[in-house]
C-alpha cells in the first residue's frame, strides 16, 4: 500500500513537470520533489513496560515492528548555491508493538505519524553537479495511536490523537542529472510525541526524486555568464565601426593534455584578436586559464595560469600588444564548461577564454577581415602511416584548396599514443610525411609549401586510457597557413 503511494505520487510530480514549462522558464529557483524509503521509530519500551507494571501486570516478551516505509512531497526555493527553503507533506509510516503480560493477555499499539514540515537547507558544492546538504527544521504532524487488550489486559481508551509541533533535522547528498531533474539521498529524523505522552524519535531515509522549475534553481553567476557568451560568439573581427554603435570580440581556445603552447591551429585567432585590440586601443583584455580535473587542484591552477600567461606573452612578441592591456589569471579546475567525466568534456575543459572590453564612439577604422583556419584530423592504426581510403575524399579537397590558392602553404604535424618515443617519433613523422606525399603525388603541391613536423606522444588529445583514447592521439593535423 506504502509503494502505491509513493508510485502515484512520483508520477504527479512528472505530470506537473510537463506541464509546466512557462512557469520553469519564469521562476528559475523553484523546484518540486517526492522521494520515499525507509522508516524506523524508536519506540518507547521502558515507558509501556512502566505503565503496564503500574496497572498491575508483569511483561514478560515485548516485540517491537520498528521498521516501515515512508513517502514525502515537497516544494522549494533555491535562492543561491549555499541556501534553500523548503516545505512539504510527509507519512512516516506505521509502527506497532505487542507486549505479552502476566497475568496472561497482550497489550498492542500502534502508531501513524504524517504531517508538514519547513526546513532551512544550506549547501556545499563539492562538484560541478554535486552538493552536500545539511538541515533544519520544524514539523506540525498528527500521532494517531491504537490500542487493541486480549485475555487479562483490559483497554478502557482505544484510540488516541494528537497534533503537535516538533523539530526535525537531516542530511544528504544532491546531484544534478540534467536541466531539470536531480537525485537526493537523506537521512532526516524527525522528533515526535506519540499523543499517550512518550517522547521518540523517527528516522526517514529516503531517495528523492527533484525537479527544477528553471533548470538551474539559481542565476550563474558573472564568470560563468562570460563564458556562456563567449561560449556561443563566433571569433570574428569587427566590422568598420561606426560612431553610435558597440563593437565586441571573444577568444576561445583549447589545449592539449599537461600543454600551454599556442598551437598553429589556434594562430589564426589569436590574430583576429590581436587585430581587434590594434584597432580599438582603448580596450583591455583579461585572458582566463583553465584546466580539467586530472591532477591536483594546486597543479591545475598552476598550469591554468601559465596557459593564461601564454596567451598574453604570444600577443606581445608576436603582435606587439601593450602588456599593460593585458591581465592573465587562472582558474584551475574550478570553471568547467562540460562534464569531466569524459574525454570530450576534459578537451573542453582545457582552455583559454578571453574577457574584451567593447569598443564604443570610434570611426574609420578598417580591421583586417576574419579568415577562416582550414585544419583536418586522420587517424592511424597503431605503429602505421597508411592513410586510410575513408580520408581519401577530404585529403583531395585540400589537395584542391592549395592548387585553387598558391601563395598558401600547409603544416603537417603527426602525433602517437603512448609508444616509446623513439618509435613515436619516427611514427609519427612517418605519418606527416605519407599526408605530404599525397599532396605531392596526386595534387602536384610543391614540397616548399609542405611543412612535415613530427611530435611523438608529447602532445596527446586524450589521457591514453582506453582503446578510442589512443586511436584519437594517433593522428595527423593539417594546418593551413596564410600569408602575414
Amino acid at each position: 500500500m506504502k509503494t502505491n503511494k509513493i508510485t502515484q505520487a512520483m508520477t504527479v510530480l512528472f505530470l506537473a513537470g510537463v506541464a509546466l514549462p512557462a512557469v520553469a522558464q519564469e521562476q528559475d529557483g523553484w523546484y518540486l520533489g517526492v522521494g520515499g524509503g525507509a522508516t524506523r521509530a524508536t519506540i518507547a519500551e521502558d515507558e509501556i513496560t512502566a505503565d503496564l507494571m503500574n496497572s498491575g501486570y508483569q511483561v514478560t516478551e515485548f516485540d517491537a515492528a520498528e521498521n516501515d516505509s515512508g513517502y514525502k512531497i515537497f516544494a522549494g526555493y533555491q535562492f543561491n548555491q549555499n541556501f534553500a527553503l523548503e516545505a512539504g507533506y510527509f507519512d512516516l509510516g506505521n509502527f506497532s508493538y505487542d507486549a505479552t503480560t502476566s497475568p496472561a493477555g497482550m497489550k498492542s499499539g500502534q502508531l501513524d505519524l504524517n504531517g508538514w514540515n519547513m526546513d532551512f537547507i544550506g549547501l556545499l558544492p563539492v562538484s560541478e553537479s554535486g552538493s552536500l546538504f545539511a538541515l533544519v527544521g520544524a514539523h506540525k504532524s498528527e500521532a494517531e495511536v491504537h490500542f487493541a487488550g486480549t485475555g487479562a489486559v483490559n483497554v478502557l481508551t482505544p484510540n488516541y490523537a494528537k497534533t503537535t509541533t516538533d523539530y526535525k533535522f537531516g542530511v544528504g547528498y544532491q546531484y544534478q542529472l540534467g536541466e531539470h531533474f536531480g537525485l537526493r539521498l537523506a537521512a532526516e529524523r524527525y522528533r515526535m510525541d506519540d499523543a499517550v505522552g512518550n517522547d521518540g524519535d523517527i528516522d526517514l531515509y529516503s531517495v528523492s526524486l527533484v525537479f527544477r522549475l528553471g533548470g538551474g534553481g539559481h542565476a550563474p553567476g558573472p564568470a560563468t555568464q562570460a563564458a556562456a557568451l563567449a561560449a556561443q560568439a563566433p571569433v570574428v573581427a569587427p566590422a568598420p565601426v561606426a560612431a553610435t554603435e558597440q563593437y565586441c570580440s571573444s577568444l576561445e581556445i583549447e589545449f592539449e593534455i599537461a600543454n600551454n603552447d599556442i598551437q598553429r591551429v589556434n594562430q589564426e585567432r589569436m590574430r583576429v584578436l590581436a587585430t581587434f585590440l590594434e584597432s580599438y586601443p582603448e580596450t583591455n583584455a583579461v585572458i582566463e586559464g583553465h584546466t580539467d580535473n586530472v591532477g591536483t587542484e594546486a597543479d591545475n591552477l598552476k598550469l591554468s595560469q601559465q596557459r593564461a600567461q601564454a596567451a598574453v606573452d604570444y600577443l606581445v612578441r608576436e603582435h606587439a600588444i601593450d602588456r599593460d592591456r593585458l591581465t592573465a589569471v587562472g582558474f584551475g579546475e574550478t570553471q568547467p564548461v562540460a562534464d569531466n567525466s569524459t574525454t570530450a568534456g576534459k578537451q573542453k575543459n582545457r582552455r583559454i577564454h578571453a574577457v574584451i572590453g567593447c569598443a564604443t564612439g570610434i570611426e574609420g577604422l578598417e580591421p583586417l577581415p576574419a579568415r577562416v583556419t582550414l585544419a583536418m584530423e586522420l587517424e592511424f592504426d597503431t605503429n602505421d602511416a597508411t592513410i586510410a581510403p575513408k580520408y581519401y575524399d577530404e585529403l583531395d579537397s585540400i589537395g584542391e584548396y592549395l592548387q585553387t590558392n598558391p601563395e598558401l602553404s600547409a603544416t603537417l604535424e603527426g602525433h602517437t599514443d603512448n609508444a616509446s618515443p623513439e618509435v613515436a617519433q619516427q611514427i609519427s613523422r612517418a605519418r606527416a610525411q605519407s599526408v605530404a606525399d599525397y599532396l605531392v603525388s596526386h595534387f602536384a603541391i610543391d614540397r616548399s609549401r609542405l611543412n612535415v613536423q613530427g611530435y611523438g606522444s608529447t602532445r596527446r588529445d586524450t589521457y591514453n586510457a582506453t582503446a578510442s583514447e589512443r586511436q584519437d592521439n594517433r593522428r595527423v593535423n593539417i594546418i593551413i597557413s596564410y600569408p602575414k
